[in-house]
């Protein structure tokens, strides 16, 4: 199928950003496609999610480490899909214009697990979410995405962006803008996000301003990245092959012979009669044999 092959170079050629939009796109894909298989051959919804959802207690987390990684590439509907990926476009393309792709990838990744692991301190701390805790869990791109986010925002602070109906707004002030609603929106419904994105925007902020004193807090991360890509990664075939160079000796040293006697005759027509006796062919000959 020609979709899927351009969609398999795409992936292939692309930068990290767009790997990355596809994996979540991929994901929501294969989960609803799922659903729909389940349902059609049970009658019954049993989603594949709940084995990717990061659950807030600790007692089920021991048991499902790898959600730890998967909830940020985990979303529960379209539009959840839609705005997370278009925020991910919009500031990872700003991003690569000042950091590398590998700095994009570890970005994201740090900040989805801080954002977890904030939301998993949330929930076992503060007693109001005692109730809650056996049954929480998150799902969603959007700690990941606050990380690039305030990594870009506090990095070129006074850089603008046009906005419908707003008009020029300086990028500072929407990064601030985001995480005061997160944290007003706390006690209204969904405090796990909330609280999850307050820990992507904390690690994106942390490491620019790590980074502006020369600090790069996420190279441990980037090396264990390297090495896992390493593991994955073809060995290069070496090939072996034996020539006889006995004759190719022979030919070399004729060559090497000829070619000096044709500059012992230029040189010496240059002796006699000056460089400009020499035909356009001898010059272009010394030059190219003569060094």
């Amino acid at each position: 199928m020609e979709i899927w092959e351009e969609i398999k170079t795409s992936f292939k050629e692309g930068s990290y950003l767009t790997r990355l939009i596809y994996i979540n796109i991929a994901v929501f894909v294969i989960v609803q496609l799922w659903n729909v298989l389940i349902f059609l051959t049970a009658g019954e919804m049993f989603s594949i999610a709940s084995f990717l959802t990061l659950p807030a207690d600790i007692s089920q987390l021991i048991w499902r480490p790898w959600t730890l990684i998967s909830y940020m590439f985990l979303h529960e509907g379209f539009l959840h899909l839609l705005f997370n990926i278009l925020w991910l476009f919009w500031f990872g393309k700003m991003f690569l214009e000042y950091f590398t792709e590998k700095k994009l990838l570890s970005v994201y990744l740090l900040g989805g697990l801080s954002g977890g692991l904030l939301y998993i301190l949330a929930y076992n701390v503060f007693p109001v979410f005692a109730n809650a805790l056996p049954y929480s869990s998150a799902l969603g791109a959007s700690a990941s995405v606050m990380a690039i986010v305030f990594a870009v925002a506090f990095y070129v602070p006074n850089r603008s962006l046009h906005l419908f109906l707003i008009g020029e707004i300086k990028i500072k002030y929407i990064a601030w803008f985001l995480v005061g609603l997160d944290i007003l929106s706390i006690p209204s419904g969904n405090a796990g996000g909330h609280i999850a994105h307050l820990g992507g925007a904390l690690f994106g902020y942390l490491f620019i301003m790590e980074y502006k004193k020369g600090n790069l807090i996420t190279k441990p991360f980037d090396k264990l990245i390297e090495s896992i890509f390493s593991l994955f990664k073809a060995s290069p075939k070496i090939k072996v092959s034996y020539k006889s160079t006995g004759n190719k000796d022979y030919d070399y040293n004729a060559k090497k012979k000829a070619s000096q006697k044709e500059i012992d005759k230029i040189l010496e027509k240059i002796a006699k009669s000056g460089y400009s006796s020499l035909s356009k062919e001898e010059k272009e000959w010394l030059f190219k044999h003569g060094s």
